[in-house]
């Protein structure tokens, strides 16, 4: 098995904006469905939501700005790491993520093997 991330963009719906609609509730209990499936199948690595704010340094200077950085549709909200076979089967794994609901983006990547 190799270990694939999931990088989770966009979406309309951000934990950060995150409100008490039956809605948002339900959205939140599928994705907490989806991920405790990939734990119960040997799938899930690890992983966690982001927050919006963060701060970026830069270049040789190391110049220091204050996030968000990009638009939100391309903002990475979380991230997952998986264990797959392969990344068609990674792709076919992320196929089931909630996001996709909510106009969201799997970024599907392998993850680098240390020597």
């Amino acid at each position: 098995m190799e270990k694939f991330m999931f990088l989770f963009r966009g979406g309309d719906t951000h934990p950060d904006n995150a409100n008490d609609s039956k809605e948002a509730m339900e959205y939140i209990q599928r994705w907490i469905t989806w991920m405790q499936g990939l734990g119960q199948k040997g799938i899930l690595a690890g992983g966690e939501s982001l927050q919006r704010s963060g701060k970026q340094v830069n270049g040789k200077n190391k110049v220091v700005t204050d996030g968000p950085f990009i638009e939100a549709k391309e903002m990475v909200n979380g991230y997952l790491i998986i264990n797959a076979k392969d990344i068609n089967e990674a792709v076919e794994i992320s196929k089931g993520c909630p996001i996709f609901e909510e106009n969201g983006k799997v970024e599907v990547r392998p993850v680098q093997k240390q020597n």
